[in-house]
This record gives C-alpha cells, structure tokens and sequence, in this order.
C-alpha cells in the first residue's frame, strides 16, 4: 500500500487541519475536530446538518458553506460520526429555526443520527434520509437501498432552498420530493484501500468489473466482465431510468462522478455516453455536473445519478453556492 500519509491512525485528523486552512474563508474546524461547519451562520436559516464515514470526499464537508451545509460531522473511514459529533454540531449551528438532518440510507449513520436527535431533543429538528441507489434492495451496510451521489443533489437543492428562508417542514417536504427523484448507480474497475487495513477492500481480475458497486466497495448487483463505456452506461441509465419511470420531455440533471482514481478524460467520456442514452430515451438533460465528487478512497470507476428537474428546482440548482467543492 502506498498512501501520502503520516501514520493510518492521525490520517483523518490530519487531513482534517489541512481542509480547514486551506479553506479557512468558508469553514471553521470544532474543537476536538468532530464537524466542520461554516464560517458565518445565519441567523433564523434552518440549519442543514450531514456528515457521514471519511473517504469520500469532498462530501460531507467539501460541502459545507453558503447555499448548501452549515455543518458537516466526518466519522473514521467508512464509519458513521458518533452521536455525540452530530448533537455538538446540532447545537452549534442552530440560530433558531431548528435543524434538518439528511442522512445517507447506511445502518451506523441512520442510527447515530436518530440517537443524537433523541439527545438534542430540546432543538427542532426534521430528517431526510437519501437513499437514490438502484442497484440492489439491500446491501451489506444497508436496509433498504443505499444513500450515494444523489446526497450531493439533495443537499445543493436543499441548501439553497434555506438560502431562501425556507422552513423546517418545507424543507423536509421538498428533501424528500427530490430524493424520490433522484436515482443512481455505480460501476467499480478496481477496489479501494482502507488505509488502516492495508490492502484492497475487494478483488477484481484485470477483465472484470463490479456492476453496482456501493461507496464502501461493498458487492453490486453481479461481477462481470468489463464492457465498452457506452454498453456499461445503457445498463447504468437503463436501470435508472426504469425505476425513476419519467414521462417523456422531462428535463433532468446529469450527474457523472467518479470515485476516486478515475481520470477526467474518462469521466467526460461516460458524461457524453449517458447523455446521449437520456436523449433517446426522451428526456432533456437540462444541466450537467462531473467531477470526483462522491468517492470511495482510490476506487476506479465512476457513478451516474439522474435527477428529475421542474422549473422551481432548476432555480434552486442554479443558485449561488459557496463551498470548498463547488462554487458558482
């Protein structure tokens, strides 16, 4: 294994400084370094509050600023944040209008956050849980699907949407609207490396890959032997577009985001593949996104997400953000 690192057990924390100098204009680190949150709150905004196991950044924290979190909980890699992360960081971003929590559909997250908002009880809080992939029903991690790229779409659209002084059960109304409408899936070339484990969560041959492949590097829905991009992209659109059943001339935003070891030459190459999959199958892709955005530590592959679009929400896509990761 060949990591830039110090030592496997200080890999997180000392990232974790780096990330907080590096952008200091839009983040502050909590003591302790158990959330990221924004520099500068608002006063009276719902307060957006996610987090989740490290090795997948930018998210959760690449996304913490203007228009999109106010806080960001990391647990160890690829492990939820403990309960009380996310009940110091419920308690340091609420102005005043309570906090909504958005949760990725994994067993130790969706639990830890349920814990912290029985113990933070005395603020106003809601959830939504992602949970937009359709490769396989239940996964090692998970009950139910699991929660991937398309928390980054939530999120987005949710924080602009509190941007706009939406309130608490709006938000939770509008969250999982778009949830409902946004669904992915992922392929897998090679497996990742746990920096503490030392070798390759899983083994792939040089002509296999893992069709639905989890952010974890837990099992897809088959292993297969590896296919030219655009027969991998019709299987992958396919099966979105059949679980999203979308009625025609609907528009929708492409999101191509690769996990980790995956070149932009290549992502690029899948986002051309998938648009013009969308496009024979009726729908307008209205807006784009690509980029390593949703990653699994070093994995090669890449996951598309399809998320369904009305005028409102591409008003909210649109809107100024101001995060590490993305900004416009």
């Amino acid at each position: 294994m060949k990591k830039l690192m110090n030592a496997a057990d200080t890999m997180l924390a000392e990232s974790l400084d780096g990330f907080a100098a590096a952008h200091a204009d839009i983040v502050t680190l909590a003591a302790d370094r158990k959330f990221i949150r924004r520099r500068t709150l608002t006063p009276g905004k719902v307060a957006l509050i996610s987090g989740g196991g490290s090795g997948h950044e930018p998210l959760h924290s690449g996304f913490v600023g203007r228009g999109m979190l106010d806080a960001a909980c990391p647990g160890q890699v690829f492990t939820s944040p403990t309960p009380d992360q996310i009940v110091e960081a419920i308690e340091a971003v609420d102005t005043g209008a309570g906090s909504l929590l958005i949760v990725k559909n994994y067993e130790g997250d969706v639990m830890n956050f349920e814990m912290a908002a029985e113990i933070a009880g005395d603020h106003r809080m809601a959830t939504v849980v992602i949970d937009d992939d359709v490769a396989v029903p239940n996964s090692t991690w998970s009950t139910g699907r699991r929660g991937v790229a398309g928390t980054l779409v939530v999120e987005k659209i949710l924080g602009a949407a509190a941007e706009q002084s939406m309130g608490l059960a709006e938000l939770q109304q509008l969250g999982r609207a778009m949830n409902a409408r946004t669904r992915s899936m992922g392929v897998a070339l090679s497996p990742c490396t746990v920096p503490a484990a030392g070798k390759p969560t899983f083994q792939l041959g040089d002509d296999e890959m893992e069709v639905g492949v989890g952010i974890h590097g837990e099992p897809g829905r088959k292993r297969t032997r590896l296919e030219a991009a655009d027969a991998i992209a019709e299987e992958m659109i396919g099966s979105i577009v059949a679980d999203l059943a979308p009625s025609e001339g609907r528009e929708c935003l492409l999101l191509v985001n690769g996990f980790g070891a995956t070149p932009s030459m290549e992502l690029y190459l899948m986002v051309n593949a998938a648009r013009r999959i969308l496009q024979a199958r009726g729908l307008v892709v209205a807006r784009y996104l690509t980029g390593s955005l949703v990653t699994s530590l070093d994995m090669a592959g890449c996951s598309l997400t399809v998320s369904i679009l009305d005028a409102d929400t591409m008003r909210l896509w649109d809107a100024p953000v101001k995060t590490a990761a993305l900004c416009w």
